[in-house]
């Protein structure tokens, strides 16, 4: 086999070429998320788990396991009726326009822009310590005089 190249080389040597660069991340493209934006409302499904967690958990207290609560809960949710849903519903609904409420507010917000009354600590602190030099300088100088 002299100068001869094995399969695994010619193999390995393809792969080499055909290399791709590393795509950049989705997630270092995507903007912060603001902390103060309120959070989507629960769907019917979950505010039912809500409640079908704690008869679970009173029910079968030694069973630890999330995925055999969410099992559980998705195997009744599917055997209810609308009418036994339609509570559930109702809750979900009035905690959507609540959202919608808060959402509207918010973004009501971001368009006026930041409120200018708002400061850092650390600018409020740094006003405060020149009020405190202020007053402690214009004490000495009284009692120069």
């Amino acid at each position: 086999m002299k100068g001869g190249k094995s399969k695994s080389d010619t193999k390995a040597s393809r792969l080499s070429v055909n290399k791709k660069p590393a795509k950049p991340t989705k997630k270092s493209g995507k903007a912060a998320k603001d902390p103060n934006k309120p959070k989507r409302p629960a769907s019917a499904f979950f505010v039912f788990m809500e409640e079908f967690r704690e008869q679970y958990k009173k029910e079968h207290p030694k069973n630890k396991s999330v995925a055999a609560v969410g099992k559980a809960g998705g195997d009744k949710w599917k055997s209810l009726s609308e009418a036994e849903k339609a509570p559930y519903v109702a809750k979900a609904e009035k905690r959507k326009v609540e959202y919608e409420k808060k959402l509207k507010a918010y973004n009501k917000g971001q368009a006026e822009g930041p409120k200018e009354e708002e400061e850092s600590e650390k600018s409020m602190s740094e006003v405060n310590d020149e009020d405190e030099d202020d007053e402690e300088g214009s004490g000495e100088e009284e009692d120069d005089d």
